[in-house]
This record gives C-alpha cells, structure tokens and sequence, in this order.
C-alpha cells in the first residue's frame, strides 16, 4: 500500500485522523515510536494510550465537555465509539477502562485496511501530506524542525491560570480599572481593560496562607520542576514571602477603588477570556494546586466566592505551538502548508479536545486530496468554537495559552434571566447547526 498520508502519531488525536482519513478512502501510514522509544509516562505499547486519568469528563448534554463529545459522535469519531464501548461507571462523567479502551483502539486501527501502522522513530517530516500529532512530548528532533519552521513558536512548559465564569463575578465587589488609570471614558471614570477584586489586609493574608497550606498536585518523576522566573506559579511565590504576591499578581500599584477613592492593599485582577466578556481569567494566578483546593482557595476573593470556574489552572511539561501564529485555517503549517497539526500541538487542553482536532484535520486534508475544500464547523458549535480559538488571529501581544473546551468560547445566545435557559439554548443552536454543518459535507461529497 502507497500511503496519500502520513499521520505522525498513534494517541488520541493520531488514531482520530488516521481513522476519519481512511473512512474517505485515503491510504494512511500511521507512524508509532512505541515500542521503539517509549516515552516516562507510558507503560504499554498500545495505540491511544491514557495516561493521566481516565475519565473524559462530563457527558451531560449540557455541559461544554458533554456537548464536544455529543458532536464528536455524530461526526463519526473512533476514539468516542471506543470509549462508549468501553466506559465504567463515573456518575454523569465518562470514564474507560483505560487498558480495554486502548487495547480496542489498536485493534480498529489494525484491523482498517486502509492504515498501514508502522512502529518507528520519526526525527524528520517526510514529504507529502502529514499529519502531525506526537503531542506533548515530541522528540527533540522533531521538536527541533517544528521550531525552525514556525520561527521558535514552540513552548515546552505551560501555565495555565483558572478561568471563571462572567455570569458568577460578584461585580459589585469588583470596579473597571488598568494600572495608573490610563484609561477613562467620556466622563472621566476609570475604563480600563481589567477587571479588579480587592482585597483588604485581612483577606489577603487568608488567602496567603491558604495557597501555602494548599494541597498541591505532585510533577512526574521524569518532570523537572523548573519553572520560568517572569512565570512562577503562585504558591512558589507565596513561600518566597508574606508580601510577594502584593509585589507580584496582586500588587495595587496604580489602582484606586471608586467606592473608597483609597488604593486596596491588594487587587487580584481579571482579563476577558473572549470578546464576548463571558469567561474572565485570572491573572497571574498560574498553579500547581489541585483542583478542589482551587475552587475553594481562590472563593477566598470576596468578588469570587460563588464562581464558577470554566477551566482551572494549571503548570505542567508541554509541547504546543502559538497557533494563531504558525497555522492556517485549516490546521495546515503556514511555513508548509502540505503538513498539518493535531492534538495538542495545536493549543488545546484534554483528551476530547485532542481526538476533536485530529477529526478537523483529517476532515480538511481529505477534502483537499479530493480536489474540494472543507467548510469548518461554525463556530456556534463545540468544535467550531475550539478550531476559531486555536486559529483566530491575535493582537499584537496578545498571549497564546491552551484551552479546554468551555461555554466561553462559543458566541453568547440571546439575553434571558436564567443561566441554564442561556445554556440549553446555546446547546440547541449547537446541535441545529452541527447538524446543518454535517449534512452539507455530506452532500458534498
């Protein structure tokens, strides 16, 4: 079998494309270093193999993780068909038994005559069509030519701050403000970018001694805790000193709080996640705290004590690309446009999110062997909505982080009262339009 492609890659994202490919007909080589070179966190030389928890997240409708892996069923997805067949139960979340699911993944993947698996090290992109997802802990060698093509955007340390849900914020603890009030409307009030949560003496020092007292998750054996000075998480800060945070993040340098016309004795800050200013992130506030210490740490911030939180936060070795640079709309490298990125690499957070831009990808790339282009997903959709995040061009200075999926990224649906009434019909409108999105490839091809 001559391959039309080549996928780099056998995890999640890399079966995903391999296996859309080939249900359109394409040839496919799917490249896998195990066992050749078997990376610290794996332990089988199985295809999809999950090496964190098992768990997919929530598979309530409702839910932004629920409403990814809903589309992503209906788009044909191998990897969620394995995982339905291989789920435990986990209440309304989806888990697998992680050695059934991979051990039905490889079997697919091997039984598909259209995939050639090949178990090798790949230390140079081949020519023709290729689809990368080695995820986040690609080779040095590659790792080195992606860097070269895509002008040294390629990071190998994340961090991540929490994200909290608008519709949460208590706002009449908060005020607009950047530092040192450069910004003002018509009539003189303070219009600045960030959203401020003051703190009081008091408060401050809980929440000091709250993130040092937090249980914090654990590196692997094989990460080297080291972490970059200009971006430290903040219990590492905290241990430094008492103050360090109010000379860092929560410093009030430049802020004065319109309800006292007095400067706080310290500000957590909040930066819109989106331009719809329906998910806010907190600055600074990158971490290695486990996820229930969060939620109950961060509520500390009186302006955030009923949040929501759409994304916690989190540090940890990663490959990933400053996509919005590097990529095209269709996943496809700008610096060559004949190999395409998947998975990780492309600025998404989680297994599902992963499994979704190896379906993209492959969806584009058979569409363009065909001799046709692939319309993508609208972005009212979960999946549209991950594809404009990681693609959608920045402003200058404007900082690339990874995502999960979240109701942030998808356009606001029309006002109503009640949140869960916004929710349902931002999931029905995702459903319609996934529907109509599917039906025209359909007939397209």
């Amino acid at each position: 079998m001559q391959p039309d492609v080549t996928v780099i890659g056998g995890g999640l994202a890399g079966c995903e494309a391999a296996w859309q490919l080939a249900r359109r007909g394409v040839q496919v080589a799917l490249i896998e270093s195990k066992p050749v070179l078997t990376s610290p966190a794996h332990q089988t030389p199985l295809l999809a193999e999950i090496v964190c928890s098992n768990s997919l997240r929530s598979d309530e409708p409702e839910a932004p993780a629920g409403l990814l892996k809903a589309e992503l069923r209906r788009a044909g997805s191998l990897i969620l068909a394995c995982a339905d067949q291989t789920r435990v139960p986990a209440g309304d979340a989806l888990a697998v038994d992680r050695h059934a699911f991979a051990r039905l993944c490889t079997t697919r993947i091997a039984l598909e005559p259209r995939i050639r698996l090949e178990r090798r090290l790949v230390e140079r992109l081949p020519d023709g069509a290729v689809i990368v997802a080695t995820g986040p802990l690609t080779g040095a060698a590659l790792a080195s030519q992606l860097r070269a093509l895509t002008g040294e955007n390629l990071y190998f340390y994340d961090a991540i701050a929490p994200i909290v849900d608008a519709e949460t914020i208590d706002w009449s603890k908060t005020f607009l403000g950047s530092r040192h009030d450069r910004d003002h409307d018509q009539d003189g009030a303070s219009a600045g970018d960030y959203v401020n949560c003051p703190l009081g003496r008091t408060e401050y020092e809980a929440f000091v001694a709250a993130v040092r007292a937090g249980r914090q998750v654990q590196p692997h054996t094989f990460e080297e805790p080291r972490y970059f000075e200009g971006c430290l998480p903040i219990e590492v800060m905290a241990e430094r000193g008492e103050m360090v945070l109010a000379f860092g993040p929560l410093r009030p340098v430049g802020l004065h709080d319109p309800r006292t016309g007095k400067r706080p004795y310290a500000v957590l800050q909040l930066r819109t996640e989106n331009r719809f200013r329906t998910a806010f992130n907190l600055v600074g506030c990158q971490t290695r705290l486990a996820y229930p210490e969060q939620k109950r740490i961060f509520r500390l911030i009186p302006a955030l004590a009923r949040a929501e939180f759409l994304r916690f936060g989190s540090i940890h070795r990663n490959s990933y690309l400053d996509a919005p640079r590097c990529l095209g709309p269709e996943l496809e490298l700008r610096a060559r446009p004949q190999v395409r990125l998947a998975g990780l690499l492309t600025g998404v957070e989680g297994y599902i999110e992963s499994c979704a831009m190896g379906l993209l990808a492959a969806r584009f790339l058979a569409a363009r062997l065909s001799g046709t282009v692939a319309a993508p997903p609208p972005a009212t959709t979960a999946l549209g909505s991950l594809l404009a995040y990681v693609t959608r061009p920045r402003a200058p200075g404007e900082r690339f982080q990874p995502t999960n999926i979240n109701f942030g990224l998808l356009p606001p649906v029309e006002a109503r009262a009640n949140k869960a009434d916004r929710r349902r019909l931002a999931v029905e409108r995702a459903t319609r339009d996934l529907g109509e999105w599917l039906a025209a490839a359909a007939a397209a091809a």
